[in-house]
């Protein structure tokens, strides 16, 4: 157990927080993947890929960036709610899921993962061109 994770074990014994903790830990090896920034405003619990939000814990949530389509899938399933940053106008493509959700975390962080890596290299396809 890393010491990051035993000082947070001492200050907090939350269930959904402990298992954000171990997600983290498991995408971090990953080329691209930066762990949360931490300190104040949006985005501070975030994961990200080259500089770009793929999944945070918000309000309890796992929060992620998936493409409009997935999102729209996910919350048919009854799996969760589109995520709307507190503002009240849902984001199309951030799905916030049920914390009582059997969904898997890992395979959902990956496939948020994959969609920033697709993004990513359309950003760079689109800045190469003349």
């Amino acid at each position: 157990m890393s010491s990051a994770r035993s000082n947070l074990l001492l200050v907090t014994a939350d269930p959904v927080r402990l298992r954000y903790e171990d997600l983290i830990e498991e995408l971090l090896g990953i080329a691209g993947v930066s762990p949360p920034r931490g300190g104040a405003g949006f985005g501070r619990s975030a994961l990200r890929f080259q500089g770009k939000i793929f999944a945070m814990l918000v309000r309890g949530r796992l929060v992620l960036k998936l493409p409009a389509y997935r999102v729209t899938a996910l919350i048919r399933s009854g799996n969760g709610a589109a995520f709307d940053a507190n503002k009240g106008t849902p984001m199309r493509e951030w799905f916030s899921l049920d914390p009582d959700s059997r969904l898997d975390w890992l395979v959902l962080a990956t496939e948020a993962l994959d969609f920033a890596r697709s993004a990513a290299g359309r950003r760079s396809g689109l800045a190469a061109r003349p």
